[in-house]
């Protein structure tokens, strides 16, 4: 990889740095080697190797990276988001459509090869909502339950898909609503069976996960609160409740217009539905609850623990509250809008980029802070084609609809092109919220890690003036994560597709998340005032897409996945303690760890060869390590999938089925620990993961045994 290529933009525009501050003897060389090599270039434009410094494939690779980052705009992004949030635009409503015809309008005007894939989906929205707490004074107080003014167009806070109904008993007090909270209640004698229980939003646990164990443990019904309070606003956070990812009247195939739909009745749809209503609070109201329990004290662990403190008690007693949620459930067009870069060389082979635009109300920070980066990248890309640039392979950008209702857009989208998929897909690169605050932050596959790193080594830190994202990153101990989580739309392309994925966004957190408040002024005012982040984004998110798409060899690194898995295997053999071999993992691994030895061995030669189409052998040899690196992720896929969320193949990177499965990996036999289950039942978990890597190894390796 080249040096950085720093690009610090501007309000009004950009000022290129094209390297950190070489000596000026160096600048003057460079300049020197960098005109011959184009005058070379230009006069023979057939030639493989240009006799200086530079290939002409690496001269034109840097004069590309160059271009794409030299053509960013914060201005630009700025409005773009400007744009797609001066209206709510929850999935299936009327302001919806608006931004889907601006993104798509963007696009086109681009000249961009552009069409909507359209879906059918079930999706939920309030029609009353009310909370009434009544006091043992005999007074009663009804909540605010809104956010905004109630003539506001934002939605009133809701859980969707939960089920309409009425609650009405004494108040527990559960913490987060983890199963090891239900037990340290049960050890202090309190039990939650026909209350009704308020949970504080913790970082374990989604809210569809907390609703299912008060479910479980006889509660009433559920009322969620989160302890940021919306940035000092009194943000209510609204949110999904529905078990699994997709269309649930469609479950595991695509919800196309037309296409069968399941009845509401049906055992495979209610089984996605909590059966006990909930709403979430805001935390003024959810303090004026906890400040009226009697009952025992707060378990030790919870005090003092954000803001409950030593006094606090859990309940029941001195308060009753009476909370109703009544909504509708209607089918609803989604619309999930592709552009497609056919490729020059190899136009069957596909580097998807990937944002929802779809928010719960103004949504300027999720999810289009990375929409704006997304049609910047687009505009990016255009300038590119116009200058002569064609990729390799072919580029997909996705704006992806119904994501806040359970990633439906893309899960629809997935379960239509799977085959496809399976056959063609290189990599999925997913940016749900772009810029939260400051700090990079990403989750990987592990044969991505050296790629990431690298891109980062080649964009300017938005915060640090003469430091790359990679040196701030380093220098925070940051490291990239794992993808296990079921957040955002990436879930389908790794976990039930196998698609090698990334997922990034700047700062870890942010106080107005889901609420009213997520506005393109609180973006201004907080989170990234000139837009230096977004760009930043753009930068990265563009320039991975570009060497995915054009480097002649997938610059995948399967020895960092070796390594990766290695870690796994010990941190599950201490777990384990010893009780049940994992020695079927062991050697699982270690022939991992040969194959893709040997893939590195086989790429290093074929990149020691000069580049030429008319080189139909190499060409052909490039072709075929090329499939082998990219099938190797479906290798870990398991046809069965994991028990209790059988949509969801992946056994290495997969979301676990137990809350209190202790592993962010590996999740079958995560859940079999968790559970308690016979050493019998571990150990074939820990076969059927055996058998994936060995899967893996095949693909890698390639031919038959």
């Amino acid at each position: 990889m080249s040096q950085p290529l720093t690009t610090r933009p501007t309000v009004t525009g950009i000022s290129i740095i094209p390297f950190r501050q070489p000596p000026p003897l160096c600048s003057f060389l460079f300049v020197i080697v960098l005109f011959v090599a184009t005058f070379y270039t230009l006069h023979h434009p057939d030639a493989v190797t240009p006799p200086l410094l530079f290939s002409r494939n690496a001269y034109n690779a840097l004069r590309l990276r160059r271009l794409f980052l030299s053509s960013a705009s914060n201005a630009t992004i700025s409005s773009y988001l400007r744009e797609l949030t001066r209206h709510p635009h929850l999935a299936g409503t009327k302001p919806s459509l608006d931004t889907l015809h601006y993104v798509f309008n963007h696009f086109q005007s681009l000249g961009l090869e552009t069409h909507v894939a359209e879906y059918e989906a079930l999706l939920s929205y309030p029609t009353h909502i009310s909370v009434t707490a009544s006091f043992s004074n005999t007074t009663t107080l009804e909540f605010d339950l809104n956010d905004v003014p109630g003539d506001s167009p934002v939605v009133r806070p809701y859980h969707a898909y939960s089920p309409s109904g009425s609650a009405q008993g004494n108040v527990v007090f559960v913490n987060h609503g983890e199963e090891r909270d239900y037990h340290a209640l049960e050890s202090i004698g309190v039990s939650v069976k026909g209350c009704v229980v308020l949970a504080r939003k913790g970082e374990n646990l989604g809210r569809g996960a907390i609703v299912k164990i008060a479910e479980a443990k006889g509660a009433l019904g559920v009322l969620i609160y989160a302890e940021n309070d919306g940035g000092g606003f009194g943000g209510i956070e609204r949110g999904t409740v529905m078990r699994g990812i997709g269309d649930p009247v469609s479950p595991g195939w695509p919800g196309v217009v037309g296409g069968e739909k399941l009845s509401l009745d049906d055992e495979l749809v209610t089984r996605r539905f909590p059966k006990i209503p909930s709403l979430p609070l805001s935390l003024r109201n959810a303090e004026i609850i906890l400040a009226s329990l009697g009952g025992a004290r707060a378990p030790l662990e919870w005090r003092n623990s954000g803001r409950v403190g030593p006094g606090q008690r859990v309940g029941p007693g001195r308060m009753v509250i009476n909370m109703t949620f009544q909504g509708e459930m209607k089918m609803k067009k989604i619309n999930n809008v592709v552009v497609t870069i056919r490729g020059s060389e190899e136009a069957d082979r596909y580097v998807i980029l990937g944002n929802h635009r779809d928010a719960w109300t103004y949504g300027a920070v999720d999810p289009n802070s990375g929409t704006s980066a997304l049609l910047d990248i687009s505009r990016r890309f255009a300038l590119l084609l116009k200058s002569g640039w064609r990729p390799r392979r072919t580029i997909l950008l996705c704006s992806w609809d119904a994501e806040e209702f359970g990633m439906i857009g893309s899960t629809e989208w997935i379960e239509e092109n799977v085959l496809n998929l399976g056959a063609s897909a290189v990599a999925y690169l997913n940016v749900d919220c772009a810029v939260q605050g400051s700090g990079f932050f990403a989750g990987a596959t592990p044969q991505l890690d050296g790629l990431l790193v690298d891109v980062l080594k080649l964009v300017q830190d938005p915060d640090a003036v003469g430091l790359t994202v990679e040196e701030t990153f380093k220098s925070q101990n940051n490291i990239i994560q794992r993808l296990s989580r079921v957040d955002s739309d990436f879930s389908g392309f790794l976990h039930h597709a196998g698609i090698p994925s990334i997922d990034m966004y700047y700062g870890a957190d942010y106080p107005v998340y889901h609420t009213a408040f997520d506005s393109y002024d609180w973006m201004i005012h907080n989170a990234d005032p000139l837009f230096h982040r977004h760009v930043a984004m753009a930068g990265i998110w563009g320039l991975l897409g570009i060497l995915l798409a054009d480097e002649p060899l997938i610059p995948f690194d399967y020895i960092s996945y070796a390594e990766q898995l290695q870690a796994h295997r010990d941190k599950l053999s201490k777990l384990l303690e010893g009780k049940v071999s994992v020695n079927p993992l062991s050697m699982a691994i270690q022939e991992f760890s040969l194959v893709a030895k040997e893939a590195a061995d086989e790429a290093k030669k074929l990149k020691g060869k000069s580049y030429s189409k008319n080189d139909v052998a190499a060409a052909a040899k490039r072709r075929e390590l090329n499939d082998r690196l990219m099938l190797v992720e479906r290798g870990f896929l398991d046809a069965e999938g994991i028990k209790g969320k059988e949509w969801f193949k992946h056994l290495v990177y997969g979301p676990a089925a137990e809350p209190e499965s202790k592993l962010g990996f590996f999740p079958g036999i995560g859940d079999a620990i968790a559970m308690n289950a016979s050493e019998g039942i571990i150990e074939h978990e820990i076969w059927r993961v055996a058998r994936a890597i060995q899967r893996a190894s095949k693909a890698l390796k390639g031919g038959f045994t």
